[in-house]
């Protein structure tokens, strides 16, 4: 995941690009520059079906206007939604991955979001063009023995392409998805025909305890969870005995923070750039870097999205990022640079 690639089975990442590509009813000059993770490789999709699938919850399905072949993915995998007024929004692909010409994911409705998934709920229709990034995976499946998934509501989506390759590997897996009621859980009716599934709506069945999953000797199972903070929170302190990478967790939401390690400047060489930046306590490592001239893609801002991934060379980061499980962490080998920051004088990139 993330630094460590050296995974049994490739996993393909497509590189992003900046561009400005028009959407059916607008030309370039009405677009404003999009930010820099903007549609990797021009790819500019079509809404070619939008389905409810629960309370709150909407599906939409992508494809090329011109049927060509869409990039590869694997499980885990994301994409970036660019919507109007500069709006970029992550979400899980949840459909077939063997699919070659359709991309397809699900969207919940935030009632206190910035209007990103409103406007895909209320105004987004089928025949729409928008620009899209991606894919990218900062929540790759890793082989294992034996697979643990942990999901909450629409944290379930990036989990359903796992459970059909895990399949295909022959490795057994287990899922508990829990959720707020039956009539919001996109995907339960289906997912509860497998016997292998627990679908819990907490309104008709009370909270789930997540004893009954840690109960078991999961020392050689990997144990994926995405889903609400609280949920998250609690998986990981029932996780905490786990051998180092076990467990694995995709965030929706950047995680709380403390202060950073340093209040004071820090000097970041940029090895290929022949560049070195000084980093104040009021600007960000990306900020520094794009100030110098250098290019770096960003996208969320927040630590949760991957894009913004550079290698450390030298030199320790202080890691505030909500992707790097702790085992990554204490590699120190790369680093976010839209939230984290440096606990030495000095780093070096590979930039």
């Amino acid at each position: 995941m993330h630094c460590d690639l050296e995974h049994r089975w490739a996993i393909v990442v497509a590189m992003t690009t900046v561009v400005d590509p028009p959407t059916h009813a607008q030309s370039t000059a009405d677009i404003p520059s999009l930010v820099a993770s903007a549609a990797a490789d021009g790819l500019v999709l079509a809404v070619v079906a939008k389905t409810d699938l629960a309370d709150g919850v909407c599906e939409l399905t992508f494809a090329d206007p011109a049927g060509r072949r869409l990039p590869d993915w694997a499980p885990g995998a994301h994409i970036d939604v660019i919507l109007p007024g500069d709006l970029v929004r992550q979400y899980s692909l949840c459909g077939d991955r063997w699919d070659p010409f359709h991309y397809r994911i699900a969207v919940l409705r935030e009632s206190d979001g910035r209007g990103g998934s409103a406007y895909i709920h209320d105004t987004l229709a089928v025949g729409d063009r928008l620009p899209i990034g991606g894919p990218r995976n900062n929540f790759a499946l890793v082989p294992a023995h034996r697979y643990v998934f942990i999901a909450g509501g629409i944290g379930v989506t990036p989990i359903l392409p796992m459970l059909d390759h895990a399949d295909r590997l022959g490795t057994p897996w287990a899922l508990t998805y829990v959720g707020r009621s039956a009539r919001s859980m996109a995907f339960a009716t289906e997912l509860s025909a497998d016997p292998r599934v627990t679908v819990w709506p907490s309104v008709e069945r009370g909270p789930f305890d997540l004893a009954t999953v840690f109960a078991d000797d999961l020392t050689k199972a990997k144990v994926y969870s995405c889903g609400p903070e609280r949920l998250l929170d609690a998986v990981r302190a029932a996780g905490a005995d786990l051998p180092a990478g076990s467990l694995r967790i995709e965030h929706f939401v950047p995680r709380r923070l403390s202060a950073p390690v340093r209040d004071r400047s820090f000097d970041v060489e940029l090895r290929r750039s022949g560049v070195t930046v000084s980093v104040t306590p009021e600007t960000s490592v990306l900020e520094a870097v794009g100030a110098a001239g250098v290019p770096m893609l960003s996208s969320c801002r927040q630590g949760t999205c991957g894009t913004c991934e550079a290698t450390v060379l030298d030199g320790t980061p202080d890691h505030r990022d909500s992707l790097l499980a702790d085992d990554e962490r204490s590699r120190n080998d790369c680093m976010f640079l839209c939230v984290s920051r440096s606990c030495s004088d000095r780093l070096v990139l590979d930039l």
